[in-house]
């Protein structure tokens, strides 16, 4: 699919003979239901042109797929722009096979998931991206909805390459933008949503956590607040901590991230934008990389 690139990559594409289509730019999400629509594959995967999927990773993948399965999911290797290496697997997965997921986006909304690369969808899953119009990105409502429709196959080998560079829609690499705070906000309210009225032809809407409770909410609304230049009220601060400590994130994940938001909202808000900087910035995190971003 090329969905009006003006660099020349449709002549690379041509060039290598493959049936492929090239459409206006409409966003990631047009242009990936308008691929998937051409095809009747019973499984799809959406490699974005920047990443790229490791030699025998196509073996491994079409042998744990059956119908039963609704995604499999595999860890990227995040690389810079020249393909080197610039921290570890993400996310790390261990081999495991099930709907247990389901009760974790019940509870938090989310759960950890690759980039779009790394990600397998059943055909019906697929169909959810005609009605998220308020999307632009095609790795929304289809994820937190697949754990409800069939089993999630997570694969803890690595199979392919994320390239971050400073377009990379997940937002690293990009300077602190309010807007772009505030767009991942709004898109998230709207997957909520979306996602509930899935969960009602299962009965489960009921069940389903208020978006502006869950940890990604109140977290992504600190960004905000730090990014706007606007004061951390202590109000805030503890309820998204004691959110963070009622989520299932590993302890030293907890620990290290309470850290983080005990440090923005001591220092000035020129130190936090630096801290916020450093944790959303590409590359492997340490205390000592903090303490640097800090001073």
């Amino acid at each position: 699919m090329d969905d009006g690139s003006t660099d020349g990559s449709w002549d690379v594409i041509e060039s290598f003979g493959v049936k492929a289509f090239r459409i206006e730019n409409g966003g990631q999400r047009g242009a990936c239901y308008f691929g998937f629509k051409q095809t009747s594959a019973p499984f799809i995967l959406f490699l974005d042109a920047d990443d790229e999927l490791l030699p025998g990773s196509l073996d491994v993948i079409v042998n744990k797929l059956d119908s039963g399965v609704a995604k499999l999911q595999f860890p990227l290797r995040r690389v810079n722009r020249d393909g080197e290496a610039i921290s570890g697997p993400i996310p790390a997965l261990k081999d495991d096979r099930g709907r247990a997921l389901a009760r974790r986006v019940l509870k938090t909304g989310v759960y950890p998931s690759p980039p779009t690369s790394g990600n397998v969808f059943r055909r019906d899953v697929c169909e959810l991206l005609e009605s998220a119009e308020y999307d632009n990105a095609v790795d929304g409502v289809i994820l937190f909805a697949a754990p409800f429709m069939g089993d999630i196959v997570s694969v803890g080998q690595e199979l392919g390459l994320y390239r971050v560079h400073d377009r990379n829609k997940s937002g690293v690499g990009n300077l602190l933008n309010p807007l772009s705070f505030h767009g991942d906000l709004q898109r998230f309210l709207d997957r909520m949503q979306h996602l509930r009225q899935v969960l009602d032809e299962h009965g489960l809407a009921v069940d389903l956590v208020a978006a502006e409770r869950t940890y990604y909410f109140l977290e992504r609304s600190l960004y905000l607040a730090i990014a706007s230049d606007e004061t951390i009220s202590a109000s805030d601060l503890l309820r998204l901590v004691m959110t963070l400590w009622s989520d299932e994130h590993p302890i030293r994940a907890k620990l290290s991230l309470t850290t983080f938001f005990v440090l923005v909202g001591l220092v000035s808000k020129e130190r936090a934008r630096r801290l916020l900087a450093y944790r959303l910035g590409a590359g492997i995190r340490s205390t000592p990389g903090l303490v640097r971003a800090l001073l």
